[in-house]
């Protein structure tokens, strides 16, 4: 016995990314595989979201740069929030989550941004459509996951993914109104 740890320990892998393996849960073996190939889409989008929100976070400008400052990184950690409950969903259907970044961003949907700085109201729409593509998906999921008798995905997909970037879109267009503070 030593209390030295046993560093650059290697391993094959034990489970595949695109498996699910058997849980006792009443759900069949095609629902858990349509849904965790559904989830892990929403997922990548998803973890592409948050980092969208942080990056323009940090590179807000001009005379909305505070309140626009604070509800990106609002928005971004209710994100992150969503990406674990949704890692979580597919690991408790038997399947493998999307954890990688770089996975992530193999398999996303939504466009890159550019490396540098967008004036606000292109940083604003770019991330509107990011939530346009999320929700268009997770509709379409959510009704085929119903369905397939998948009522715990339905169910996080309608009260979780899509009700949050509903509301979120809400938030962000609002910003793009052009509107004065006072009639003259």
């Amino acid at each position: 016995m030593t209390s030295q740890p046993r560093l650059h320990q290697k391993s094959q892998q034990i489970q595949e990314f695109g498996t699910v393996k058997l849980f006792p849960i009443a759900l069949s073996y095609d629902a858990r595989m349509y849904s965790c190939q559904r989830l892990n889409q929403v997922l990548a989008d998803t973890q592409f979201l948050y980092a969208l929100y942080k990056k323009h976070h940090w590179l807000m400008r001009g005379a909305t740069f505070y309140p626009l400052h604070l509800l990106l990184d609002q928005h971004a950690e209710q994100q992150l929030s969503l990406v674990d409950d949704i890692a979580e969903r597919v690991q408790s259907l038997g399947g493998v989550a999307v954890s990688d970044p770089r996975h992530a961003a193999e398999i996303t949907s939504i466009p890159r941004p550019p490396d540098g700085v967008e004036e606000v109201p292109a940083m604003v729409s770019r991330l509107l459509e990011a939530h346009e593509t999320i929700l268009t998906e997770a509709h379409d999921a959510a009704a085929r996951t119903a369905e397939l008798g998948d009522d715990g995905t339905q169910d996080l997909l309608v009260s979780q993914v899509i009700r949050t970037g509903e509301r979120q879109v809400w938030f962000l267009a609002e910003h793009l109104v052009v509107t004065p503070l006072v009639q003259s």
